[in-house]
């Protein structure tokens, strides 16, 4: 899974960079703000993707005697900071394409609207790809990364709405440009913080949904000698979740028999719930003390 989300985040990275190019410099040739505000957006997008890799990278790392959970946290947090360099961008493209709103100045070049179209259809497909196998791997940087995919799609059909405008008409539509780029800086903004709130929920060991916790109490019932669940929790480190079991067993086995049940309860949801990394089980015995 992790060699998946590394592969897709290095493609990103080159298409991102391809497209940040063409962009940036159609823009600047053809003198439009939203061309180049979109165009910075998406050199941003290479810097993400290029955190995204690292965290993922890291985060494949196994766990050793001071992280015995493993380094999956990494992958989150590299969404977490993904988040907050949208938020950052997202300003600083709002900030400039405003700037200069009453300068008056020559119409942008028809030809700035190519580099737009073929962003938007080359995106749509990124965005695509990348929701999928962040809902496979279960990757927080991987969707972050694929938010920030839509944020492009819908970023570039503003830049090319304002350019399209200004370029139909010049004398009343010139500052439809500076708009649009302030737009897609806004849009930025709200997607960044999105990204941030979602992964700071699972960097504060925010439960899963209770449909992944109906499953771990199913699985582990299967086991024979498991009379129950009292308690089931569940924290995300990476691209996986650690479980914390309280099996009730009966009261009258001995220390060893639990034992031999909470171990195959155990191997039963590592085997059959792939999104599960590890399992603590807690016994109890079930009915309570007479």
């Amino acid at each position: 899974m992790v060699d998946t989300a590394q592969r897709i985040a290095l493609l990103s990275m080159g298409l991102s960079g391809g497209l940040a190019a063409l962009k940036l410099t159609a823009g600047y040739i053809a003198g439009s703000t939203a061309v180049m505000a979109d165009g910075a957006e998406a050199a941003g997008d290479v810097l993400a993707s290029g955190v995204v890799l690292f965290g993922l990278t890291l985060g494949a790392r196994p766990p050793d005697d001071d992280h015995p959970y493993g380094h999956g946290r990494a992958e989150t947090l590299s969404g977490f900071i993904v988040g907050w360099m949208l938020v950052a961008a997202g300003a600083s493209i709002a900030f400039l394409s405003m700037r200069d709103i009453n300068m008056r100045h020559t119409a942008p070049a028809a030809f700035a609207i190519w580099p737009m179209i073929a962003s938007v259809a080359l995106k749509s497909g990124m965005a695509g790809v990348k929701f999928h196998y962040a809902r496979r791997t279960r990757s927080e940087g991987l969707r972050a990364d694929a938010w920030n995919d839509s944020i492009d799609i819908l970023s570039g059909l503003v830049a090319l709405v304002a350019l399209s405008l200004t370029l139909y008409d010049p004398g009343r539509f010139l500052a439809a440009d500076h708009i649009g780029g302030f737009l897609v800086g806004i849009i930025v903004i709200v997607l960044g913080s999105r990204v941030v709130r979602d992964t700071s929920l699972h960097l504060m060991d925010t439960m899963p949904p209770p449909s992944l916790l109906a499953e771990v109490r199913r699985v582990a019932m299967t086991v024979p000698g498991a009379e129950g669940v009292e308690k089931c929790f569940a924290r995300k480190t990476g691209l996986r979740y650690h479980v914390d079991l309280h099996l009730e067993v009966d009261p009258d086995l001995t220390v060893r028999q639990s034992h031999d049940i909470a171990t195959a309860v155990r191997a039963r949801l590592r085997e059959e719930l792939d999104w599960v990394a590890d399992v603590l089980v807690h016994v109890e015995p079930h009915g309570g003390w007479d």
